[in-house]
This record gives structure tokens, sequence and C-alpha cells, in this order.
């Protein structure tokens, strides 16, 4: 094998990320060179609008055939245009609530319709990762509930919906990422789990993925001290071999989660954790949003130093060029599904669950208070809540504004919204205070309903996308 070919091959498994709505130049001449392909992020300013990235992706393939990948997981983690609005889709929570795997098959497919209908070809989702810690930091409602059945249900139905549509489902965050209290964007959080634990909870989604013919499997960067002796999941020869390739018996495209993630490259750097996610199994690098052009060098200098000195053996790059050969082949082979956002409200509604009556509001509507809840480094900064539906909604963060909040809510309804709650003290306590005051007001909760306050009329809606959003506006007459 020559070094040219060498350097082909390595290339294949990379997944950089670029600035702006436009393809580089670098990025072009490296995909005529053999880049695998491309991680698309909206914060990085890649997704402007639908039709910017249409041509964003049309403008790729005139060069090559690159796997375009993206986080559209529907909910609070969304790219795809809903970075800006809100999803129109409900996010896992909502769906494992509704527990209709028919429906989650039905909304997936329409997610995957639009990714075709712009150019990608490969959704980093369903997460499958059962939650089964409340404070989970990361998951939360991106999980379909904390039953592993539940789960492996809608994970299947989310792969088959996917993959109707023409675009490669890829079931995360392998082994899986619910029983954590750590987020691995900022640390290597640990599953203490051996594996007869994991074949009983956090394995059993990822079978039914597999089982329902997931063409990619994403890895994360998880430290079950049980499996890899210490080292992220990503790195680790026991975790994506030993475990995901022979124990579970997956033989497509293995992803890795991005590599700029402190969970996998925080101690040693990304060229040098690429190369062990290689040498352990993995196919495609994800590297980050903010890795380009000398991240993407850096880190093909290291692959091929690695195979000269023969600590990456060549035939695992050329293993994973033929699983991601198979894998365009069979992208090639799938027509695009019809787009049904119908199915993103008709779950949202379907998922809302109300404790108490809806009383109304005699012509004067009330006053909505949001409090103050930033999502995590996935979710970034997608806009949330009712405020679309209430003109003066007021945002709150602590329990010294409740005077205020009164006054302002004197004479009129009040609704009070929160967002994992159960994670956030601060709004707990403000909703104290304001229903000592206000037995009669609402509350709606938007994240997981683990925290529920003791009396009056209560909502969950199992997650803040738009969808979610207008289900409960509707409910409480401001839609």
């Amino acid at each position: 094998m020559t070094g040219d070919d060498i350097a082909r091959l390595a290339r294949g498994t990379l997944l950089p990320s670029f600035p702006g709505a436009t393809a580089p130049g670098w990025l072009l001449a490296e995909l005529e060179k053999g880049l695998g392909g491309v991680t698309l992020f909206a914060l990085t300013g890649n997704v402007p609008s639908p039709e910017s990235l249409a041509a964003l992706t049309a403008r790729m393939r005139d060069v090559a055939d690159p796997i375009v990948t993206i986080d559209e997981e529907g909910g609070d983690v969304t790219r795809l245009g809903g970075h800006a609005t809100g999803s129109p889709y409900p996010g896992n929570a909502a769906l494992g609530a509704v527990d209709d795997p028919e429906l989650t098959r039905r909304v997936y497919r329409s997610m995957g319709a639009e990714l075709a209908a712009v150019g990608v070809n490969l959704n980093f989702a369903p997460s499958a990762d059962v939650n089964t810690a409340d404070d989970n930091p990361v998951i939360g409602t991106r999980s379909f509930g904390s039953d592993p059945g539940v789960v492996a249900r809608h994970a299947a139905a989310a792969v088959t919906g996917t993959q109707e549509a023409g675009v490669a489902a890829c079931a995360k965050h392998f082994p899986g990422h619910g029983a954590t209290v750590e987020d691995s964007h900022l640390a290597v959080p640990l599953v203490d789990a051996d594996l007869d634990l994991l074949d009983r909870r956090e394995l059993v989604p990822f079978r039914a993925a597999i089982a329902a013919g997931a063409r990619a499997v994403m890895t994360g960067h998880l430290n079950l001290p049980a499996i890899t002796g210490g080292a992220p999941a990503t790195l680790s020869h026991a975790a994506i071999t030993g475990l995901l390739r022979d124990h579970l018996g997956f033989e497509g495209v293995i992803v890795t989660d991005a590599l700029d993630m402190k969970g996998a490259s925080g101690e040693i750097g990304i060229p040098e954790a690429a190369v062990r996610a290689l040498i352990a199994g993995a196919d495609l690098l994800c590297l980050g949003p903010r890795e380009h052009a000398e991240t993407l060098q850096a880190t093909l200098d290291a692959m091929i130093k690695a195979v000269r000195v023969g600590r990456l053996p060549a035939e695992h790059l050329a293993a994973a060029a033929e699983r991601t050969r198979a894998l365009r082949t069979w992208l090639a082979g799938h027509p695009p599904a019809e787009i049904d956002r119908s199915a993103g409200l008709d779950a949202a509604r379907r998922a809302v669950r109300v404790t108490g009556s809806l009383p109304g509001w005699n012509g004067t509507p009330p006053l909505v208070v949001e409090m103050e809840s930033s999502g995590n480094i996935a979710v970034g900064p997608t806009p949330w809540g009712l405020r679309p539906w209430a003109e003066d909604a007021v945002q709150a963060d602590g329990g010294e504004q409740a005077s205020s909040l009164l006054e302002r809510a004197t004479g009129r309804g009040l609704v009070i919204v929160l967002r994992d709650a159960h994670r956030h003290p601060a709004q707990r306590e403000l909703t104290r205070t304001l229903l000592g005051a206000r037995p009669d007001a609402i509350v709606v909760e938007m994240g997981l309903p683990v925290w529920r306050p003791g009396a009056g009329t209560y909502l969950a809606t199992y997650g803040a996308a738009n969808a979610n959003a207008q289900a409960a506006a509707e409910l409480l007459g401001l839609a």
C-alpha cells in the first residue's frame, strides 16, 4: 500500500466542520482527495435556511460523494431551521410518553424527509440512551424514557422511519449515556455498570436499533470501568470492537461523537484521540464544530504517522473504507419520503399530561412567567417557551421577583412555565412562593416532570420544542 493510498484511506474516515453557509476552497479540495464527509452545525452558520443548505450540499456533491451529517433529533436538539424557531417535532421524551411506535416512526420519517430534501444523508439520531439518572445534565428529554423496553421499541421505530426517508440513522450514545450525572462535553462521565447490567439496561435499545437495520452507531465518551478500564468508550477496543462489534454483532458504520469534547480529547488532543479511536475500531471520526482545516491536517498527519510506525494497522483504514462504501451504496438506493409536519404537532398534543382542571380566563389573558433555564451544550440557544402566544410574558430567575410578578398578575390568571425544575432550585423556590400566594396558578413543566408542586393545575409537555409549546398554548387557550 503506497503513501498516497494510506493518505486517501485516512481522509476517508474524517468528518470535519467548517464555518459559514458556503463550502470553502480547502474543503472542496479535501473532498476531491477522498475526505469522508462533513458534519454540519447551526452554531457555525452552516444552516441559515433550508434553501442555502440545499445549495451547500449540492456544491459539495459537484466534486465528490460525501457523507453529510447533522444532529437533528427534533425536540430540544435541532439544527435544521429549528435552532432559530424551535423544532416542529417533539423530542423523544414526548414520543416515549405517548408510547405509540407507529407515531414515532411517522415523526422520524418526516424529519428524515426534511433532511433528504436538503442533501443530508446521515442523521446523528436517535438517542438510544435509557435516562435512568434524573439529574442527567445532557440527555433528559432527549431520551425516550427510563424503561429499556420503551426506549428499545421507539429507537427501533425511529431508525425505521429515518431510513424509510432514505437517510441513514445513527443510534447514540453507545454504550449509553443515560445513567450519568456528568456531561461528556466537559468530562468523562462514569457509568458504573458491568456487562450483566448493561445487557439488561443500556444495551437493550441498541440491540433493537441494530435489529431494525441501523446503518450507523455513534460512540459516547463514557468511562465504564468494568468494560473500558478507565478509558472513554470512544477510544476503547473493548467497547467498540469487543462490545459493539462482537457482543452485539453490529456490522455497520461506527461513528465517534465529536472528538473536541473533553471526554475524548481533553488530555491528549484531537489528533491522538482520532488515532486511538481508529485503533479501537471506529470508522468515521466527527471532529467537532470548531475543528476546521488546521485540525483536519494535524489529525491526518497523526493518522499517517501512526500507520507508518505500526500503531494503526492500514487494514483498519481499509475496513473502515469498505463499511463507508457500503453505506454510500445503501444511500444511493433509497428514494425520499414525504414531509409530514402534522405528525409533530399530533405527537406533541398527545404527549401533554394534565393534572387538575384548566380554568377559563374570562377574556383577559393570563400573565405567563417563564423560569430562566439555559440549554446544555448539545441543545444550544434554541428558543423555547410560550412567549410566541403571550405578548407580555416575563422571564424570571429568582425568588426576589415574586412580589413584582404577583403585582403584575393582579386581576388575571397566572401561568408558571418551568424547564427541568428538579435540576434548578431557583425555579422550585420561586414556584412555591408564587403558588403560596396564587394557588390558582397553572404550572407548565417543559422538561422532565420529575418535580411537581403539591397543589394546583399542572401540565407536563415532555419537551420544549415549538410543537410542545403550541400544544400547551392550545390547552391553555392562548393559541
